[in-house]
């Protein structure tokens, strides 16, 4: 099926946080463009939520009245190569501040987590990364950020700033009750 291209192709139809997923942070075929964006139907040749969306005339599922539907039954419960844990309660955050004001603190975390893989990442932590970064608060990833951003320098090995960075992480994700393992 062909989409049409999304306004916000990095906040999926579905709730998904598409630019904080290691797939539209590789490089090459299968790099993912978010959730209806340039060149998705190439990568995914369907997704059910958005045909429905998309037949609606609507951007995102909580703009229907059926939402949610039995399309999501389960949707929580497991992953894909991006975090479902925060699904429903990020769609009901977007809902109440307007899907811009979603999509500009969104935008905060890709950036941030652009920033983690290009110096952070010793080949091994882009999941990990991602998953920490939509999981936790922003105002909680900011405080990570400047702790790692205190205790390295550039000229650190990258193993040694990886591991610090994904220690702190996961420090903070204990401490909040928060997992950030994927469930398959």
């Amino acid at each position: 099926m062909e989409y049409k291209v999304r306004k916000n192709p990095l906040f999926s139809a579905c709730g998904l946080n598409c630019g904080l997923c290691p797939r539209y942070h590789t490089a090459g075929e299968s790099r993912c463009p978010g959730c209806a964006g340039e060149g998705f139907s190439e990568v995914h040749c369907s997704c059910g939520m958005l045909s429905c969306c998309q037949r609606k005339n609507l951007e995102y599922c909580f703009d229907c009245e059926e939402f949610p539907c039995k399309k999501y039954n389960g949707a929580d419960e497991s992953d894909s190569f991006i975090t479902h844990k925060n699904q429903f309660r990020d769609m009901e955050k977007a809902k109440q501040i307007g899907s811009d004001a979603y999509e500009a603190e969104l935008n905060v975390k890709i950036g941030i987590l652009e920033y983690l893989l290009g110096n952070y990442n010793d080949g091994r932590r882009k999941s990990f990364f991602c998953a920490a970064v939509n999981l936790l608060e922003s105002e909680d990833v900011r405080y990570v950020m400047a702790q790692i951003a205190a205790r390295t320098s550039p000229s650190d090995p990258i193993k040694e700033k990886a591991k610090l960075a994904a220690s702190l992480f996961q420090e903070m994700a204990d401490g909040k009750g928060i997992s950030l393992k994927l469930r398959k």
